[in-house]
């Protein structure tokens, strides 16, 4: 065989515990899904491990089952560079770093919420009469020309910066606020026509 050769891969004969762990990964990449469980069944002991060492809740479980999909989805890109476990230890860590990251902020959104005054609630007619004022908002959007309802729906619904707009509509940004502004000055004629 002549050096910088591909073969094909085709399925190794033999049982799940009899190949190395590097040959699991590769059947994996190939979509073998008996490979990841044998690769779970290998390492998810370690990965657990390791996981409850940086996260002391009770994640590490929903963790250690994200790390090993992870690796059924990343095994295509897998290269040897590592240890099988090494990367698997790389995945879940990332998997750890992205469960932190959620939880500090949804702890940051619920200490904020906590902090915030409490707004009175409306009162019977201030209901319908912001309900009413919806509907004929909505109205009169649904009759804006349609480039000037993408401006506004991404710019003032969506709340999407202007540079990020323009660029969702494959315009200038300069284009966007013309239309912007246009879309407000037809909106004030459409909802006094809607209102009558």
């Amino acid at each position: 065989m002549s050096e910088g050769k591909l073969l094909a891969l085709r399925r190794i004969r033999g049982t799940a515990e009899e190949l190395s762990d590097r040959a699991l990964v590769s059947a994996l990449a190939e979509g073998d899904q008996a490979a990841l469980g044998a690769l779970y069944d290998r390492f998810s002991a370690d990965v657990h491990r390791f996981i409850t060492r940086l996260v002391r809740d009770e994640a590490s479980d929903d963790l250690t089952q994200q790390t090993f999909l992870e690796a059924y989805r990343s095994a295509p890109r897998f290269r040897g560079e590592a240890a099988v476990k090494t990367w698997l230890f790389g995945i879940a860590i990332n998997q750890v770093r992205h469960h932190v990251r959620g939880e500090l902020r949804r702890k940051t959104a619920t200490a904020k919420l906590e902090v915030m005054p409490q707004a009175p609630s409306p009162s019977a007619p201030e209901v319908i009469a912001l309900e009413q004022q919806r509907r004929w908002l909505a109205i009169a959007i649904d009759r804006l020309a349609p480039s000037l309802r993408e401006a506004y729906v991404l710019c003032v619904i969506e709340e999407m910066q202007g540079k990020d707009a323009a660029q969702v509509l494959g315009i200038r940004e300069a284009s966007l606020w013309r239309r912007l502004s246009d879309a407000r000055t037809a909106l004030r004629g459409l909802l006094a026509e809607v209102q009558r």
